[in-house]
């Protein structure tokens, strides 16, 4: 895992701007390869500006067919983080059925916080895993059992005890 960054140690870096290439495993998020992740986090008096790029593979399973397959997570970003005015617990104390405008909508941090890399690379690799997870174009689903070819369900364990009933008087 990555250090958190301070926001108000950003300022004082050359440029308000930090730079970081690593690589992670993320347990949140079962991939086969690490995160291979770039970022540059810069202050912008207002807001943190992230620019962001990130890959790894990840093992889903077809909804269609149920078999496991690899997939390719990828992401190539830009995005402003505004800071708010009040801190986090601020934010978290506002209720559930609250309507929001849409200027509270934005994803907003504490100007005297901490920035997570991981966390926010974790974020936006889970915004590119796929809706409907299909292993392949040629997927063609669970294929359809006919009467005429259809095997004994249950459990095959039983299978010697149910040859030996066919063979006893009712």
């Amino acid at each position: 895992m990555t250090e958190p960054i301070s926001i108000p140690h950003l300022l004082h870096r050359q440029g308000g701007c930090e730079t970081l290439d690593f690589k992670v495993v993320l347990p949140e998020l079962n991939t086969l390869t690490p995160v291979h992740a770039t970022l540059q986090v810069t202050h912008k008096d207002s807001f943190l500006e992230v620019v962001g790029q990130a890959d790894t593979i990840v093992t889903l399973t077809c909804d269609r067919c149920l078999k496991q397959y690899n997939q390719r997570l990828a992401f190539d970003t830009t995005e402003l983080l505004w800071f708010s005015e009040g801190s986090d617990d601020d934010r978290a104390s506002i209720p559930f059925e609250q309507d929001l405008e849409l200027d509270d909508m934005v994803e907003t941090l504490s100007k005297d916080g901490v920035f997570d890399p991981s966390l926010w690379v974790y974020e936006k690799l889970c915004l590119e895993m796929p809706y409907k997870s299909i292993c392949g174009d040629t997927c063609e689903g669970i294929p359809e059992i006919s009467p005429e070819n259809a095997q004994p369900t249950g459990d095959l364990r039983w299978a010697a005890l149910e040859a030996l009933k066919g063979q006893l008087p009712s």
